[in-house]
């Protein structure tokens, strides 16, 4: 049975995340507010030195390790962000970390993680892929797999809920990315723990929509994966994510590819900030959910903002 994390448990991972971070800014946006007929915020996790929310979670991990898992290395898959929190905890804490990337993946988030240290090996079509086979590779090497939704990454990046509520304790609804889970989760354990009416809505990719799918039909659902969005590119749902979203999700939403696009447009124009398509579809959403959240309080949580420039240029060409 998977675990479901507490407000209790997200409290104890801020030591572990504000010794290295600090918390992002809530912005509130006039344009956007206009476009959604709400009052819009930002939740800027893009603006984390490794430019997305899952750094939180990494480093709350890294510090509850025991010394000897400490000293056997971390190794984990990743699309790009997971990989960056996991090198960057890594660094922090002096330990190896070992980071399999699918083939094709993002240049920039490679170089990223590869200057904060890590041993980056591309294996595999797709995340999937990669999680899988390394794996089996840390097994073999008796080192600690660190997959994206361990229960101590949760913890660590529960804390940017506790901070929106910190800064908007009247917040109606919150709208977040969903890729495996974690940063969802965190979010609405936190908003349900301290106002069970906060409304709490996961969205994710139409061209990636096993999880939604998962968490409608109440099981497993394994299905497609062919979004452009990184961060929301997940093939195979994760239990222990799904069994936290059943308790606590209030609503979970899919968005075609082109509104993460121009979602990423908007985003530009009126915050003048570089958002990833995975970071961009809380708007997405937002403007798909439309007059449900007129005249409401809304979050939008920008998970990330590493897009590559040859993504960037495409969507403002189109």
């Amino acid at each position: 049975m998977a675990t479901i994390p507490t407000l209790h448990d997200i409290y104890l991972a801020r030591p572990h995340v504000y010794r290295h971070l600090r918390p992002t800014p809530l912005y509130h946006y006039a344009g956007l507010s206009n476009l959604i007929q709400a009052s819009v915020y930002l939740k800027h996790e893009n603006h984390q030195p490794v430019g997305a929310f899952k750094v939180r979670g990494g480093l709350n991990l890294v510090a509850n390790l025991s010394d000897n898992q400490k000293r056997a290395g971390l190794y984990t898959a990743s699309t790009g962000n997971h990989g960056q929190s996991i090198a960057f905890a890594a660094r922090a804490h002096n330990l190896k970390a070992t980071i399999a990337v699918p083939e094709g993946a993002n240049p920039g988030k490679v170089s990223a993680m590869q200057g904060l240290g890590a041993e980056v090996v591309f294996h595999g079509s797709d995340f999937d892929s990669a999680r899988l086979w390394l794996n089996k590779v840390a097994e073999e090497n008796g080192g600690t797999f660190v997959g994206p939704t361990d229960d101590l990454l949760i913890h660590g990046v529960g804390t940017y809920g506790l901070e929106i509520l910190e800064d908007l304790p009247d917040v109606d609804t919150i709208i977040v990315p969903v890729g495996a889970g974690s940063g969802v989760c965190g979010t609405a354990v936190v908003a349900k723990a301290i106002n069970p009416r906060i409304q709490v809505i996961g969205v994710q990719s139409a061209q990636a929509p096993v999880m939604q799918m998962s968490w409608q039909q109440g099981r497993p659902v394994e299905g497609k994966m062919k979004t452009v969005a990184e961060g929301l590119a997940t093939r195979i749902p994760f239990a222990n994510t799904q069994a936290i979203m059943a308790k606590y999700l209030d609503d979970f939403i899919l968005v075609e590819d082109h509104a993460l696009e121009e979602a990423v447009r908007l985003l530009l124009t009126h915050t003048h900030n570089l958002v990833e398509e995975a970071g961009a579809a809380p708007l997405a959403a937002a403007l798909k959910l439309g007059d449900q959240l007129i005249d409401k309080k809304v979050v939008l949580v920008v998970s990330g903002g590493n897009i590559s420039p040859e993504r960037l240029h495409h969507i403002l060409q189109t």
